[in-house]
């Protein structure tokens, strides 16, 4: 499939790559044509004698000279798209994005936090990368970009988003049972458009929502009625479900008071059929009723 070069270092890097592609295929079918070559040229014969052949300096010098200049050019080449990728520009815009299982939370200079990058097109782009629990790493494939997640220690990419459209975010670092559903959208807008979303409408809308996604919580749990990690928090409220409590099997009807204990203390009543990796969210009492006010009326 092909995967546009929607940033300023993706044809740097593809550059890079292409060059030790065909270095490696000439190399290759170099060693492999004179490997053949000997084979049929000198198999052994009935009656043939061996005898000592001796080296010739000219053929150690060939073979010496080559391969260094070889090495030399890949790295030159590759030592420039390094460079590029790590040196930030003086002017940049810089987004928070915060890892965990199984999500990316992005946030912004004004406050203004979400489960999509929103960017500028043209305008550079620094993202400064943690993790709140395991590694994780970040990657934009058509950005040509990826940097690991480190829990207790902040890294960095920088990029100048040069086309226009929704590209996919993966994390290509084993991270737990979630790992495959944990992605996300960098959504390269034009100026205005950002600028607007920036200042006015992005910051609206339902809180409880927006707590669910600061939280890290629609990495597990979906509101579309499709089972995740977890359960889907679409019609939850008034739901029967079979939960596990001090290791005994019981039916309840999910109310107000199951949805916050399960926050405060998710392995007090365990839903069946599900994996008990969901970790305590730290939330105060003004969320907790924000986010149980969302989940009683997501149908």
């Amino acid at each position: 499939m092909f995967i546009p070069e929607a940033s300023n270092s993706a044809h740097y890097v593809d550059t890079t790559f292409w060059v030790i592609v065909v270095i490696s295929a000439v190399l290759l079918v170099g060693v492999t044509s004179a490997m053949l070559f000997l084979i049929f040229r000198y198999n052994r014969r009935r009656g043939a004698k061996a005898e000592q052949v001796q080296g010739g300096t000219a053929l150690e010098i060939i073979w010496t000279v080559i391969p260094v200049v070889l090495v030399l050019v890949m790295f030159v080449i590759g030592e420039k798209s390094f460079r590029l990728i790590r040196s930030v520009p003086r002017e940049v815009m810089t987004v928070r994005v915060d890892a965990r299982q199984w999500s990316w939370m992005f946030g912004y200079d004004n406050g203004l936090r979400s489960d999509q990058l929103r960017v500028p097109l043209g305008k550079p782009v620094k993202l400064r990368l943690s993790s709140a629990d395991v590694l994780h790493s970040f990657y934009i494939p058509a950005f040509r970009i990826k940097e690991d997640c480190v829990p207790g220690m902040e890294t960095y990419l920088w990029f100048t988003p040069q086309q226009q459209g929704s590209f996919d975010i993966f994390c290509t670092e084993y991270c737990g049972l979630g790992h495959s559903g944990m992605l996300a959208k960098v959504l390269v807008m034009p100026e205005k458009e950002f600028t607007d979303w920036y200042t006015g409408s992005g910051a609206k809308g339902n809180r409880g929502l927006q707590l669910l996604q600061e939280k890290g919580c629609l990495g597990c749990h979906t509101t579309d009625g499709t089972p995740k990690v977890g359960p889907t928090f679409k019609g939850i409220y008034g739901r029967t479900v079979t939960v596990i409590t001090a290791g005994k099997e019981r039916t309840i009807a999910v109310d107000g008071d199951y949805l916050k204990r399960s926050i405060l203390d998710p392995g007090a009543d365990m839903v069946k059929d599900f994996p008990p990796v969901m970790p305590k969210i730290p939330v105060t009492p003004e969320e907790l009723e924000a986010i149980e006010d969302s989940l009683e009326h997501l149908r």
